[in-house]
């Protein structure tokens, strides 16, 4: 063994001999130090070329021999011999660090060939026995060690065992926690695979709410037209009838007319098939209602002392769109309720004025007969009014206007009450009542045609509500005529008549002021009543100055006596002549070309003129009777030179010739 290392520590000797054998400790020194690996020829990334290994090479395995010795002693092989065809390197080690025999048994050739190999290594200037003392040493350090981590290990137990039992607590809660995260990864899986299914229905409910947005664009427009919600329903069966109910009303008809549009159309929509059965039920219910709430306000009508206009105000007109709907729905019925409106309203203005007419009746009135013409010698009248101072109203003018014109031109449109005119204990003239009765007449019958205007239309046409209007007031306005013929029949009052007249024309340019044209009827009638009384009175006038024209004497005086007796002065009947026609024509200021009132006053005043020439002639101084005639027209002149208007000027420039041609006589 020494003999070897002793070579081996003198390096190589030529003489090739083989390096003494590794004993025991040596060889497992190697073993610890020694490291195996992949025979490599490439130099691997991160060693440099210092730090590379010898490799002994095989065909499976390679032991890094340098690699283990540069750990142990600190040195390194500066080259890397890999050697063709070497012997087996655990087989050479065997017999290096075997016995004796074992290496004397090593042939020369092996150990020649060995320490060839072995001549090529680098043992940084270490013989063998240097570095299996370096070894050695190692290893005794490292059985110290071993021996002093035993003991202190023995001392430490107890803290290993507390380790061991932390490690074990540790390890018990890394498995609870890993169990929980287990358990935690399975719910959170569970929850993305609901996460995904509710993704899949979110996107399924947004493709369902897409189409819905689509077919709502579609439908809705369709269904808006021809559903009604459930709240006007409740409101047409059970609600109060007001404006909301109104409202309720116009959306019924609205949907009612939007159904009859798309069946119209013909379109085959299953919604409107099944919704017009219920929206004509609630049509029909509707009906129903309307029926009964116009009834009992027509009944309420009927009720004493009932002020109409307060009615058809609060409770006609103010639903006034219950009666067109009535009527478009069920015609047959809006004509029955119609017609019981009518019924009611004929009765009730017959009862209000047939009691106005009695009321009206009580009110005095001067009576002018006969004896009141122009004429009548005042001896008569006089001697009759006397023999009548019983029975006779009280005295009155019959030719003179005065302030009787004030009727006329008054601006109070109220007609007397009944109450005052029952308790009126002054004496009128005939244009009093007639004038109240009629301004009241007019008054209630421009109001019912403007409520049937409103009320009725536009279920009904102007014609058909003009039919109505007659209907209604047909024995009210008989009742009227007949009131005006009782004032007229036998007076002798041409100012009175022509008064009504006036008045009779006032109402109707009022009417037209408010385009009421149905009371034009009774306005027409009541003239055809007036003018033609008007004209017998003055033809009663023209009678009574051609008989008393015709009754004067012929005989012209001719004796200075009696010429001394008769009188220049003008006569009474020129007097009452000119105070007749200045009344007659202040009432025609404004009368048209047309009118009898011209051609009956031309008669008279022929008539009066006849007489005045006549009563001339029975004087016998001719100076004297032209003076006589100038007195008279000059009167006549002067009580109508105030006057304006065609008829009048007329008069005027008329008589005006008649003075100039006497004036020389004055």
């Amino acid at each position: 063994m020494l003999g070897w290392t002793d070579r081996l520590s003198g390096h190589s000797t030529p003489s090739g001999s083989p390096p003494p054998p590794l004993n025991r400790a040596q060889l497992a020194q190697i073993r610890r130090t020694s490291h195996l690996a992949p025979a490599s020829a490439v130099q691997r990334p991160g060693f440099s070329p210092r730090t590379s290994s010898l490799s002994l090479v095989s065909n499976e395995s390679s032991t890094s021999l340098l690699s283990s010795t540069r750990r142990a002693n600190g040195s390194a092989l500066k080259t890397s011999t890999t050697i063709p065809d070497a012997p087996e390197p655990l087989n050479v080690l065997q017999k290096l660090l075997g016995t004796e025999e074992s290496s004397a048994a090593i042939t020369a050739t092996e150990a020649d060939e060995w320490f060839q190999a072995a001549s090529e290594l680098d043992f940084g200037g270490l013989s063998l026995q240097e570095l299996l003392a370096e070894d050695t040493s190692s290893d005794a350090e490292s059985d110290v060690n071993t021996v002093q981590t035993i003991e202190e290990f023995g001392k430490e137990k107890q803290k290993f065992e507390e380790l061991h039992r932390s490690i074990r607590a540790c390890d018990d809660v890394l498995n609870s926690v890993e169990t929980n995260l287990t358990s935690f990864q399975n719910d959170l899986a569970q929850v993305s695979a609901e996460i995904e299914t509710l993704q899949g229905r979110s996107t399924a409910l947004s493709i369902r709410l897409e189409n819905r947005k689509v077919v709502e664009a579609g439908l809705g427009p369709v269904v808006e037209e021809i559903s009604v919600s459930p709240a006007v329903v409740r409101k047409i069966v059970e609600g109060t009838i007001d404006e909301a109910w109104v409202r309720a009303l116009s959306e019924v008809e609205k949907r009612s007319k939007a159904m009859d549009s798309k069946f119209k159309e013909r379109r085959n929509i299953k919604g409107i098939s099944d919704l017009k059965p219920l929206l004509d039920n609630l049509i029909s219910k509707a009906l129903e209602r309307i029926r009964d709430f116009l009834v009992a306000q027509i009944k309420a009508l009927r009720s004493p002392n009932i002020n109409a206009q307060i009615i058809q105000q609060q409770y006609f007109i103010r639903y006034k769109d219950l009666f067109a709907f009535l009527h478009k729905h069920h015609p047959k019925l809006g004509e029955e309720i119609g017609q019981a409106y009518m019924n009611t309203m004929r009765w009730y203005f017959l009862s209000q004025f047939t009691r106005y007419h009695k009321a009206i009746e009580k009110i005095k009135v001067h009576i002018l007969d006969k004896n009141d013409v122009l004429g009548q010698d005042d001896g008569t009248r006089k001697t009759t009014l006397l023999s009548n101072s019983k029975t006779a109203a009280p005295q009155h003018d019959a030719f003179n206007l005065g302030r009787r014109i004030d009727l006329l031109k008054s601006s109070n449109q109220t007609a007397l009450s009944s109450f005052l005119a029952e308790e009126d204990n002054t004496t009128h003239y005939l244009e009093f009542p007639f004038r109240n009765f009629n301004l009241a007449l007019v008054d209630n019958a421009s109001a019912e045609y403007s409520f049937l205007t409103a009320f009725f239309s536009p279920a009904l046409t102007y014609a058909a509500i003009s039919r109505h209007f007659n209907y209604i007031f047909e024995p009210t306005f008989a009742l009227g005529q007949a009131l005006t013929k009782s004032l007229m029949h036998e007076t002798y009052d041409g100012l009175g008549l022509l008064l009504c007249v006036r008045l009779n024309q006032h109402s109707a340019f009022e009417l037209q002021r408010r385009k009421i044209p149905a009371v034009d009827g009774y306005i027409n009638g009541t003239n055809m009543l007036l003018w033609p009384r008007f004209q017998v009175v003055m033809d009663q006038h023209c009678e009574s100055v051609r008989a008393t024209t015709s009754a004067l004497s012929t005989r012209v005086v001719r004796s200075a006596s009696e010429q001394a007796k008769q009188s220049a002065a003008p006569h009474f009947m020129t007097q009452r002549f000119a105070q007749f026609m200045q009344g007659i024509l202040v009432l025609s200021t404004e009368a048209g070309d047309d009118e009898p009132v011209s051609t009956s006053l031309l008669r008279l005043r022929g008539e009066i003129e006849a007489f005045l020439t006549k009563m001339s002639k029975s004087i016998g101084d001719a100076r004297k009777r032209e003076r006589f005639l100038y007195n008279n027209y000059s009167l006549i002149l002067t009580i109508i030179g105030d006057i304006n208007g065609k008829l009048a000027a007329e008069q005027q420039e008329h008589f005006e010739g008649l003075k100039t041609a006497y004036e020389g006589a004055a």
